[in-house]
């Protein structure tokens, strides 16, 4: 497993963290303390507001998951993902993204960009 993947494994054991205590935890081991977050939809900075913005994701789509979706592509200090919002029950993914990642020294994010491919149509 490369550097790479394994900032991606935390990524997604945060975003898919239940619990304020195990999200607190999650979200420490994957981002530096002053880590970040931008989409089109929302911005963060430090492990609070990323656990905030993680919650409220998680409130907005009950009974789903963040899963990656193909290899994680990396070089230098950065790395591309994408990943699907997948439904437990159902198998749906509302949701589709493409994110770029940028590590600090110790393997941990500093900064994640955000690129929504898919969102739900309001209807």
């Amino acid at each position: 497993m490369t550097q790479y993947d394994t900032a991606v494994a935390r990524y997604f054991e945060a975003w898919n963290a239940t619990g304020p205590e195990a999200l607190a935890k999650a979200v420490a081991a994957a981002w530096t303390e002053d880590g970040g977050y931008t989409d089109p939809l929302a911005q963060a900075r430090g492990h609070e507001q990323l656990a905030a913005v993680i919650a409220g994701a998680q409130e907005q789509f009950p009974g789903h998951e963040f899963r990656l979706t193909g290899a994680v592509d990396g070089h230098h200090d950065t790395a591309r993902f994408t990943w699907e919002l997948v439904s437990t029950a159902d198998g749906s993914a509302p949701v589709a993204a493409t994110d770029v990642i940028t590590l600090a020294e110790d393997g941990r994010i500093r900064s994640v960009l955000g690129f929504l491919d898919r969102v739900p149509t309001a209807g």
